[in-house]
C-alpha cells in the first residue's frame, strides 16, 4: 500500500529554530524523559510517558496472554521509529520526499538466555538488523547519505550501539496494615 504522507509536513522551521537555540545555549538542549510502568496482571503492564500510554504482555508460551506488544518488540519499534524520523528529517533537509518509506527491524533471540538455561547465552538479542524500503526519486548516493546521517543522529541507534550506564534501586512502598 502506498503511503499518502509527505516529508514536507515535518516542521523544519521549528526544528531549525530549536537547533539554533541549542547551539547558542547548550543548557537549553538538556532534558530528561521519564516513563512509569505499572504491573497490571500476569505478564501485563501499562507504561505512561507524558500523556501517552502503551501496554505490554508476553506471548502465551512465556506465560502471558499475548494481548499486547512484547517488551523486546518495543526495542525494535523504538529503533525503527527513531530511524524513520531521521530518514524523514534528512529528506526534508534535502528538499526530497518519499512516496513510501518502511523500515523493518528484526532480531534473533535464544530463549535459553531468558529462561536461564545456559549462562553462555545472553537474555537479549544477539544482533539487530534493519532494512529500509523506500520509494523516492532520490539516487542511491543520496539515500546512502541519508542512511548514514539518520544513524548518526538517532538517539535510539546510539543507545543501542554504545554502552549506556544503567543503575537501579528498590524502594518498598508502605501498605496498609490490617488490624
Amino acid at each position: 500500500m502506498e503511503n499518502t504522507g509527505s516529508c514536507c509536513t515535518l516542521d523544519l522551521d521549528t526544528f531549525q529554530k530549536t537547533k539554533a537555540h541549542v547551539s547558542a545555549n547548550p543548557e537549553a538542549g538538556k532534558g530528561r524523559f521519564e516513563t512509569v510502568t505499572e504491573w497490571r496482571d500476569g505478564a501485563q503492564a501499562v507504561t505512561r510517558a507524558r500523556s501517552f500510554t502503551l501496554e505490554t504482555d508476553e506471548p502465551t508460551a512465556l506465560g502471558g496472554k499475548d494481548q499486547h506488544i512484547d517488551p523486546m518488540e518495543l526495542l525494535l519499534a523504538a529503533l525503527g521509529t527513531c530511524l524513520t524520523i531521521g530518514w524523514v528529517t534528512q529528506a526534508r533537509m534535502r528538499g526530497l520526499d518519499y512516496r513510501d518509506l518502511r523500515i523493518k527491524v528484526s532480531a534473533p533471540f535464544d530463549l535459553r538466555g531468558y529462561l536461564n538455561l545456559d549462562p553462555q547465552v545472553r537474555a537479549g538479542f544477539s544482533e539487530l538488523q534493519y532494512t529500509v524500503e523506500v520509494d523516492t526519486d532520490a539516487d542511491a548516493a543520496t539515500l546512502e547519505e541519508i542512511r548514514k546521517a539518520a544513524e548518526k543522529t538517532s538517539p535510539m541507534f546510539d543507545n543501542i550501539l554504545n554502552p549506556t550506564a544503567i543503575s537501579g534501586r528498590v524502594t518498598k512502598r508502605s501498605g496498609t496494615v490490617a488490624a
